[in-house]
């Protein structure tokens, strides 16, 4: 495969992975948590450095998970003890987020691992640092975005009907036995490796904006939640792909060029949605005012 080839693949991944989860954020009202996750687990990556001393994806993968959860857990208990969604979450975001530049500036200075780097990442660059698993050599980005993929699949597949019930009406599922608790940190574990598994190809930052737009975009334009996972996995991989002839036509940023077409494509569905859209709800206004 070419550079390019490497580079659209990789960030098709993302972008479906990150669609896929993300959508559960934005029927539970949470995609803010996903900005928060995604700038907190700078604080798991320094710590599993810190422990194990190598940039071993498992251990940033491992860490990322914990500090995710425990992100979750502190914003839902502030927010229980009276303190305001945004506020809680803006509060524990700027707290473990400056904790771990502080120990990036301490303890790893002489190492690959930097504050830009992790929040801005460089897709151009996925291709040169590859890995030989089973005999075959594909981008290491390749290797650990796909497998978190795959798990992400395997998790909605096991657990489909729960999440789905959490999403929908979490008292209707405690009812029924089902732990909305343990759905609510599956679900945030699920964003903490999708967010660190992205770190190398696209940077943060821009993760924040694939779990987001593309849920949005779908949201607009379907009632069915299978269909919104589906059309959410499609606005990913599709930004991604225009995105990247977008980036080289005009020579700007790759991943940047990315989230612009993510919301371009929200924005379109935001005038054109037929159930949602400004147009068509303007066209069903003034129709249902016109006296017959």
């Amino acid at each position: 495969m070419s550079h390019g080839a490497w580079i659209v693949l990789t960030a098709s991944l993302v972008g479906i992975s990150c669609g896929i989860v993300g959508s559960f954020l934005i029927l539970r009202r949470m995609a803010m948590l996903s900005d928060a996750i995604s700038h907190t687990v700078l604080l798991g990556i320094v710590g599993a450095f810190l422990v194990t001393r190598t940039l071993d994806g498992v251990a940033m993968l491992i860490g990322a998970v914990i500090v995710g959860l425990f992100t979750a857990f502190l914003v839902q208990s502030l927010n229980n003890r009276g303190v305001q969604a945004d506020a809680a979450i803006g509060i524990v975001f700027t707290a473990l987020f400056a904790l771990g530049v502080v120990l990036v500036s301490l303890y790893a200075k002489n190492v690959h691992l930097d504050v830009q780097h992790v929040l801005y990442g460089e897709i151009a660059f996925v291709p040169f640092n590859t890995t030989v698993i089973g005999g075959v050599e594909l981008p290491s980005a390749v290797w650990l975005v796909g497998g978190v993929l795959l798990l992400n699949l395997l998790l909605l597949t096991m657990f489909y009907k729960e999440l789905k019930l959490c999403a929908f009406d979490p008292a209707m599922a405690s009812a029924l036995g089902i732990s909305a608790v343990a759905m609510h940190y599956l679900l945030m574990g699920m964003v903490s490796l999708t967010t660190v598994s992205a770190f190398s190809s696209v940077g943060a930052i821009l993760v924040v904006g694939m779990l987001i737009v593309p849920g949005a975009t779908a949201y607009l334009l379907t009632d069915r939640l299978n269909r919104m996972l589906l059309g959410s996995a499609v606005t990913g991989a599709l930004s991604a792909v225009i995105g990247y002839q977008a980036a080289v036509w005009l020579n700007v940023s790759i991943s940047g060029a990315m989230v612009s077409v993510a919301g371009l494509l929200f924005a379109i569905a935001l005038f054109l949605s037929p159930k949602h859209g400004i147009l068509f709800r303007q066209w069903r206004l003034r129709r249902s005012s016109t006296p017959s």
